[in-house]
């Protein structure tokens, strides 16, 4: 079994065939999809797909561009959802936000979220872009926090927090310019890795341009399965063991 990590299935790019694009996934060995927060508008459709599969999870949080919108009560009510796994997706996003007032509000939003976690009890996702060094000050301001590195940037500095987190690996593995992954990919610990898509993006070749779905992590995890010399199964049953001892499921 695959268990897709992180995967947008709220998107308004799945309204039309949701049961479909879950459908097919399972057909191809996906047994159990998270959706993170990345736009609250979408949250009541994560949890009614949650509420209607027994595979689906999300998460709950406020991506760093859309700072303007926390509103912290809207986490607190749904954290203690019994498919709520998660505190995320959060962190720091400079390609996006360029005003330094901005980028101050994103890191202190990024702390009182990672605190929520903390107090809840869960795992965070983190999504960290052109900010390597400013969220790797902050994780380490946290050092109780665990989660996952949403697609995992090949930044080496960020492998000092493997002893407690995990690094999402989706599609941009299978690019043919992801030199730079491909070669940090062996300093991550088999034991932290796990699969994901980010689907409706980042579609992994040789679908690059289409819409991604859940069923293409089969295309993630062999290229692991290529870079760790190992049959794809063995793949699955480490990424999906590494995704359950984070996610609790």
């Amino acid at each position: 079994m695959i268990i897709d990590t992180h995967t947008h299935l709220d998107n308004q790019k799945f309204i039309d065939d949701v049961d479909d694009v879950i459908k097919r996934a399972k057909e191809h060995g996906v047994g159990k999809f998270i959706i993170p927060a990345a736009d609250p508008a979408d949250l009541p459709r994560a949890i009614e797909l949650a509420d209607k599969y027994d595979e689906v999870y999300f998460a709950v949080g406020f991506h760093p561009v859309d700072i303007d919108k926390y509103d912290e009560k809207l986490i607190t009510c749904f954290i203690n959802h019994p498919k709520c796994v998660a505190v995320g997706e959060i962190g720091l996003d400079y390609h996006w936000v360029k005003e330094e007032e901005k980028r101050q509000k994103q890191i202190e939003m990024f702390h009182r979220q990672i605190e929520l976690a903390k107090e809840y009890n869960k795992p965070i996702i983190v999504h960290i872009r052109e900010a390597t060094e400013d969220s790797l000050k902050v994780l380490e301001e946290h050092p109780e926090i665990n989660g996952v590195l949403h697609c995992y940037n090949a930044a080496e500095q960020l492998l000092k927090l493997k002893d407690r987190f995990y690094y999402g690996i989706g599609g941009v593995i299978t690019f043919k310019n992801a030199k730079k992954l491909i070669n940090v990919f062996p300093k991550i610990p088999k034991n932290r890795v796990v699969i994901e898509t980010d689907a409706p993006y980042l579609t992994p070749h040789p679908f690059r341009g289409k819409r991604n779905e859940p069923m293409y992590t089969i295309y993630v995890r062999d290229k692991i399965a290529e870079l760790w010399n190992m049959d794809p199964k063995e793949v699955e049953e480490i990424t999906t063991k590494n995704a359950k001892e984070l996610f609790n499921i």
